[in-house]
């Protein structure tokens, strides 16, 4: 018996490439191990998901789903950590020991933010969720921003951190940074621009998402707010991309503000038209105004205008209840329509341009003719 431990011993005692075979067996085990805990980790995962889901709080599954994958892997890269630390790899002439240890390091940075990367999406999902339940559409604005930020800021961490782990100095590196700061800062005045743009959008509140806006040109629909740039969807159905900087510096006309909205216009009668007739015809449309629930009743005006070249013109200007533009188009075509009505009522005629032209005389006209011309 002694006799066939001993060989066994002496089996397992192999070197290849001065590594023993026993110190690859225990690496192998190690690494099925960390496979089988991954296993493990996932189904308790599921159990605990499950859990989350029927719990009045959301943050605790937010938590369980941000922990889903990067918990496996962590998992397996420890493994494969501790099946290196068996294996003892050799640190001459290369450290591969300290290598792996930085690997490992690195790794771990890397997971780590891929968490935070992961718990920062559903915290935000969650966040969106209760935003569009809300009647405030500010928290529907800030959420991206804070969600691309937060992204951008966690990366930058783990940038820094697996460099740092990887044996380079990060203190060179922004050292290096500082000494070209000023070229860095030229070549990047319009990103922040763009970046102090989007904090005075953010503040001062000139649009928000889904508003009706029109600046320099641009009119549609503002769909997104970035820290870079603004996405506006215009009445055509295209997609223009406006950068931060230019609502600093521009006016910005936000249609989506209107209280209310504005009927101008000009009701040109015939030249028949007596002075009397003028009159009940200005005090008709106002009784209409007076009497149509579409239109304010708290400030309109109706008053016989100019003698126009071709008309007598009523002068109307009021405003609508609605400043949605198919009501809006809706209720301006109904009044048009009582006032048509009223008119003919009255027996009074639209005007249309027209001219008179007097002829002093023709060429080859007989006298007599001349005469009969009227004067």
């Amino acid at each position: 018996m002694d006799q066939v431990l001993q060989g066994i011993t002496k089996a397992f005692s192999v070197e290849i490439m001065d590594i023993a075979l026993y110190q690859y067996l225990g690496a192998l085990v190690a690494i099925l191990a960390g496979f089988i805990l991954k296993k493990i980790a996932d189904f308790a995962l599921k159990k605990v998901s499950k859990k989350a889901k029927d719990s009045k709080y959301a943050i605790d599954d937010v938590l369980v789903t941000a922990l889903e994958k990067p918990l496996g892997w962590a998992i397996i890269a420890g493994a494969i950590y501790v099946a290196t630390l068996i294996i003892e790899l050799p640190v001459e002439p290369v450290n591969f020991k300290r290598f792996a240890a930085a690997a490992m390091n690195g790794a771990i940075a890397v997971l780590i933010i891929w968490f935070g990367t992961r718990l920062l999406d559903g915290a935000c999902l969650v966040w969106q969720e209760k935003a569009s339940a809300s009647d405030s559409r500010l928290d529907d604005q800030l959420v991206p921003i804070v969600r691309r930020t937060g992204k951008v800021f966690l990366i930058l961490i783990g940038a820094v951190l697996v460099l740092q782990n990887l044996g380079y100095s990060v203190s060179s590196l922004l050292a290096g940074l500082g000494i070209g700061g000023a070229a860095v800062a030229l070549a990047s005045k319009d990103t922040v621009a763009n970046l102090f743009g989007s904090i005075v959008i953010f503040l001062d509140r000139p649009f928000l998402v889904g508003d009706w806006i029109e600046m320099g040109g641009i009119e549609g629909t503002v769909e997104d707010v970035s820290l870079r740039t603004t996405r506006v969807r215009t009445f055509a159905n295209s997609l223009i991309t406006v950068p931060n900087a230019q609502f600093t510096t521009g006016s910005i006309n936000n249609w989506s503000k209107m209280k209310k909205r504005r009927i101008k216009m000009s009701v040109g009668l015939t030249y028949d038209t007596t002075a009397d007739q003028m009159q009940a015809a200005v005090e008709k449309i106002r009784t209409l105004l007076r009497e149509d629930e579409n239109i304010l009743n708290d400030f309109f005006l109706v008053n016989f205008d100019t003698f126009g070249p071709s008309s007598l013109d009523i002068f109307i200007y009021c405003f609508t209840v609605t400043t949605n533009w198919g009501e809006y188009l809706e209720a301006r075509q109904q009044l048009l329509l009582k006032i048509m009505r009223a008119m003919q009522e009255m027996g009074l005629s639209f005007a249309f341009p027209s001219q008179s032209v007097y002829v002093e005389s023709l060429p080859g006209e007989p006298e007599a003719m001349q005469g009969q011309r009227p004067q």
